[in-house]
């Protein structure tokens, strides 16, 4: 019995499994390899303001300083500066998703269905002299 309860695990142990085989599935592939203890971290580069369109940067700034308000009592520099380098870098990819031109009678883009299409059998239609009389034995 008590071998079973070692081999158990609970809703929150598989969901966590669950998560980081997910996350090690889409994570890129020099994600998972050992890097060397003295290695220094590199600083991601974002994008440069330039790469946006004057609308675009001036979307990000709204966004930026609307966080800022809202949270910046909150916030250390550290993470003021995260929040500047992620909404420039959310930008570019609102702006590819609104120039997608979408209509009233567009369906969606992504819908599920079967991955194997499986054929119905046909339906039994009784007949209608055996349906009406029962056979007697």
């Amino acid at each position: 019995m008590a071998q079973k309860k070692e081999q158990e695990i609970s809703r929150r142990e598989f969901a966590r499994r669950a998560a980081l085989l997910s996350a090690a599935s889409v994570a890129p592939g020099n994600f998972l390899r050992a890097e060397p203890v003295n290695a220094e971290p590199q600083a991601p580069q974002a994008p440069a303001a330039s790469d946006l369109s004057p609308q675009s940067q001036a979307e990000a700034d709204a966004r930026i300083q609307s966080i800022l308000s809202q949270y910046g009592g909150r916030l250390s520099d550290e993470q003021k500066t995260d929040v500047r380098r992620l909404t420039k870098e959310a930008q570019a990819p609102l702006d590819r998703l609104r120039a997608f031109a979408v209509t009233n009678g567009d369906g969606p883009a992504l819908y599920l269905r079967p991955l194997i299409e499986r054929e119905k059998p046909p339906a039994a239609r009784p007949s209608s002299s055996s349906a009406a009389a029962p056979k007697k034995s």
